[in-house]
């Protein structure tokens, strides 16, 4: 059982979804998280939160976001991730439980190999040709890789599964 609450979840997610496989196409094709995007996330947990959260819960989610957007600003600063990353998962905290957080951990981890070895991958095949001037193809040593994939996946998957599963 996730500790999210199904319902709060459901409210969510039409409004996250979106964004979330926005975040994936922005990143695959510019190589850069928007902040429009990330802004707009936001918004959506201090608007519908107010609707699907106890306040007490949804005050607290609000101070989680403040803590993980300042640890995320001090790991872009020493150069651990990229600025639209480090806002993306900040504006993304305040949908998590912290019970849940080592589901998803787990399925962030899982995400990032998927997306990596299915990026990687079909950027060798024809999918490719579908969109040939994405910026996320062109890396040639291979060092740099759209991590909004596997962040906005990692969102969407949590959120459906806390409709389905949550408690």
């Amino acid at each position: 059982m996730l500790y999210i609450p199904a319902s709060a979840a459901m409210w969510f997610l039409p409004f996250v979804l979106p964004l979330c496989l926005y975040t994936a196409f922005t990143d695959m094709r510019e190589m850069r998280i928007t902040n429009q995007t990330v802004i707009a996330l936001a918004l959506v947990f201090v608007v519908v939160g107010l609707v699907a959260l106890p306040f007490d819960v949804y005050a607290w989610h609000l101070v989680y976001m403040v803590v993980v957007f300042v640890i995320c600003v001090l790991l872009n600063a020493v150069g651990a991730m990229g600025a639209g990353d480090s806002k993306f998962i900040a504006a993304a905290s305040p949908f998590i439980f912290v019970g849940d957080l080592r589901l998803v951990m787990a399925i962030a981890a899982a995400n990032l190999l998927a997306a990596w070895a299915t990026h990687r991958l079909a950027k060798h095949t024809r999918l490719r040709n579908i969109a040939p001037h994405w910026q996320s193809w062109d890396d040639a040593l291979g060092k740099k890789f759209p991590m909004g994939l596997a962040l906005g996946c990692t969102l969407a998957i949590y959120l459906i599964m806390g409709a389905i599963w949550g408690a």
